[in-house]
C-alpha cells in the first residue's frame, strides 16, 4: 500500500487535534470570571437600611462617605469555558480566578452563601472589637455598653472589616478632634481587620479600584501588600493610600484632612 503524501499525512493527523481543541472549547473549566461589584457607604444606608447601627453610646453626625467595595463573580455552578477565559484575560474590567479561590466550600450555592455570610458575621465581630479597643486606647470613655449591628444584605466575606471599624470609630469619635475621618470626601477601600487592628489582604483589588472610581471615590485605602494590584487598573484621579493597621489608617486620614503628606503606593 502506498504511503500517503506529506500534505495528506498532516491533514489526517490534524483531525484528532482539531477534535481535541473543539472539545476543549466546549468543556467547562475550573475558573470563575470576576468583575467590579457594588460599593456601600458604611456610614449610610444599603438598600434602604442603615449599614451600621451602633447603640449604647452617643453618636455624632458624620459627613462624607466610607465605601466598602466588592467584586462579583460567575456563580459556583456556572460553567466557564475557554472563550470566557480568553475574553477575561484581554479585558481590564474582568479577572479570571481559580474557582477554588472564589468558592472554597465547593459548588453548592446555599453552602457558599452560608459560608460567606458567616465570614461577614465574624468580620463584624472583629471590626467591633478592633474599633472599641482603638477608642479605649485613645481615651474615649463610655464604650463599655456599645453594641453594633451590620446589615449589608447578602454581601458576604471578610473584606469589609477595615471599613466597618472605621465607620464605628467615625460614628462615636470621628478623628479624635471633632472632625470626620473622611474630611468630607468619598473614601473607598478594602481590607480585613484583626481584633488587634492589623489590616489584611483580600484579593480582587484591581477590580475594586474600578468600582470605587465608578462610584465617586477620590481616595482608596488598600492593604499595603496589594499596592501593585491596586495600581494595575487604577482609575485616573483615584489616590491610593497603603495601610497596615487601623491606627495607621486613622493617622493617614487625619493627615489627608489637614493637607499633610500621606503614604502612597
Amino acid at each position: 500500500m502506498a504511503r500517503p503524501s506529506r500534505p495528506k499525512a498532516l491533514a489526517v493527523s490534524a483531525l484528532p487535534l482539531a477534535a481535541l481543541l473543539a472539545a476543549a472549547g466546549l468543556a467547562p473549566l475550573p475558573f470563575a470570571v470576576a468583575q467590579p461589584g457594588g460599593t456601600a457607604d458604611v456610614l449610610g444606608n444599603y438598600k434602604g437600611k442603615p449599614v451600621l447601627t451602633v447603640t449604647g453610646a452617643p453618636q455624632r453626625k458624620t459627613e462624607g462617605q466610607l465605601r466598602m467595595t466588592t467584586i462579583v463573580a460567575t456563580g459556583p455552578q456556572m460553567d466557564v469555558r475557554i472563550g470566557d477565559v480568553v475574553d477575561g484575560w484581554f479585558r481590564t474590567d474582568r479577572a479570571v480566578m481559580p474557582k477554588g479561590s472564589v468558592y472554597p466550600t465547593g459548588d453548592d450555592v446555599e453552602e457558599v452563601e452560608k459560608h460567606n455570610l458567616g465570614d461577614m458575621r465574624k468580620s463584624k465581630d472583629k471590626a467591633t472589637r478592633a474599633a472599641l479597643r482603638y477608642l479605649r486606647e485613645n481615651g474615649v470613655k463610655g464604650t463599655e455598653k456599645v453594641d453594633v449591628d451590620v446589615d449589608l444584605g447578602k454581601i458576604g466575606g471578610p473584606s469589609a472589616g477595615l471599613f466597618l471599624s472605621l465607620g464605628i470609630i467615625d460614628k462615636l469619635d470621628g478623628d479624635g478632634s471633632g472632625e470626620d475621618l473622611t474630611g468630607g470626601r468619598t473614601i473607598a477601600g478594602t481590607g480585613t481587620i484583626s481584633e488587634d487592628g492589623k489590616v489584611g489582604a483580600v484579593g480582587g483589588v484591581a477590580l475594586k479600584t474600578q468600582a470605587a472610581g465608578r462610584d465617586g471615590a477620590t481616595v482608596f485605602l488598600v492593604p499595603e501588600d496589594e499596592c501593585a494590584d491596586a495600581e494595575a487598573e487604577k482609575p485616573a484621579g483615584l489616590q491610593l493610600i497603603p495601610v497596615t493597621t487601623l491606627s495607621g489608617t486613622i493617622d493617614a486620614l487625619r493627615a489627608l484632612r489637614k493637607g499633610e503628606r500621606v503614604p502612597s503606593c
